[in-house]
């Protein structure tokens, strides 16, 4: 009794909350707006690919795979939901999959699931925590530890970057980082600078698939210094805008996309990395596991009603799409599944931020890098 009165205040005090009916609002419009968006590029995509050639949907390539190299995927935030069943889909593709995570036990149990109903599927685990600097530079060091003594080329062929939360409540990192910044956005930035070189030296075209959300449509404001990037200007707010700080986050995760596209794109090579953006839409995982239990229930009852939540196993669509997407496609947004992608915000697309943005990063990865070989040294 005392528990339901407890789980009661929560749901209460949430639903008076802004950020309570910024997702209520909000987060429902961008979804049927995207959704919009699908309903008139069907019956417009005929007329516009006539007339220029332009497409909205993208086939999956046959195959992915060499004759002398094995396919190789890391996932994070592969313990549960999306991630898992991403891992399982590609491990029946024939890669040998990497599920990354914070917790060992889950690690295990996923892997176990994955072996039950994939006999033949080779897979690998690794410990990481996308919170921490140190903890993604322990995995990188381990990942290539394992890859040198494996009879496997030394390179990488499919980066996921899954792993995502939506904290109702202010947490720091003990290197000052906000944690669904650090989880959502700073930590993947630096996970994908570290893996890229091994991108690079896949045989054949290699890609990374980061996965955003529609959420990202409500951001209006948008800044890239250094505080807000990782997060320290949110900290001592009499409340913590959970719901702006996800929508930003995975904003952060768009802009630093397409610019890794431009800048991947002007480079010379044989061996393409390309880099696209999938959007699952609204999919029942735990990762609203911190919002009161009575609101997430009722949240999830309504969405299922308006046919728009979807399980794992039905919301991982845009994630294969993307990751299957032919060798050549880089740079596009995959919402939907059945290969379907649309435009994603016009602030994601703005060049001038997505520099400013890549620069705030890269100067936070070099500190934290600095600030690592010091503690080292010591």
């Amino acid at each position: 009794m005392a528990s339901m009165k407890t789980e009661l205040k929560k749901a209460w005090q949430f639903l008076r909350s802004t950020e309570f009916w910024r997702m209520a609002v909000l987060w429902n419009l961008s979804i049927l707006y995207s959704y919009l968006m699908l309903f008139f590029q069907r019956f417009l995509s005929l007329s516009i690919k006539h007339r220029s050639g332009t497409s909205y949907s993208y086939e999956r390539a046959s195959s992915c795979t060499s004759e002398d190299v094995v396919p190789l995927c890391v996932i994070t935030g592969a313990t549960s939901g999306l991630g898992a069943a991403a891992a399982l889909a590609l491990s029946k593709r024939g890669f040998y999959v990497v599920l990354a995570g914070r917790s060992r036990h889950l690690l295990l149990k996923t892997m176990s699931e994955i072996k039950r109903q994939n006999e033949k599927a080779l897979l690998k685990a690794f410990q990481v925590d996308l919170l921490y600097v140190q903890s993604i530079l322990d995995f990188k060091n381990s990942f290539q530890l394992w890859l040198q003594g494996s009879k496997m080329h030394p390179s990488l062929q499919l980066l996921i970057n899954n792993a995502g939360i939506l904290a109702t409540s202010s947490r720091s990192t003990s290197e000052g980082y906000d944690q669904m910044m650090a989880t959502n956005y700073v930590g993947p930035f630096f996970l994908t600078q570290m893996l890229l070189p091994l991108l690079k030296n896949s045989p054949f075209p290699s890609r990374i698939v980061n996965v955003s959300s529609f959420t990202h449509r409500g951001v209006f404001d948008v800044r890239v210094d250094e505080d807000t990037v990782c997060g320290k200007r949110f900290v001592g707010l009499d409340q913590y805008p959970c719901a702006s700080i996800y929508e930003y986050s995975k904003l952060c995760l768009l802009l630093f996309s397409y610019e890794l596209h431009r800048k991947l794109s002007l480079e010379n090579g044989s061996n393409k990395v390309t880099v696209v953006v999938a959007d699952p839409g609204v999919v029942k995982t735990n990762i609203m596991r911190e919002v009161p239990t009575y609101l997430s229930r009722v949240a999830f009852t309504i969405l299922r009603l308006l046919r728009l939540l979807q399980l794992p196993e039905d919301g991982v669509n845009s994630i294969l799409d993307a990751a299957f997407a032919l060798p050549d496609t880089s740079g596009v947004y995959f919402f939907g599944g059945n290969g379907r992608t649309v435009k994603s915000s016009a602030q994601s697309y703005d060049t001038k931020l997505a520099k400013e943005l890549w620069a705030t990063s890269s100067n936070l990865f070099l500190k934290s890098q600095i600030a690592i070989e010091g503690v080292t040294s010591y």
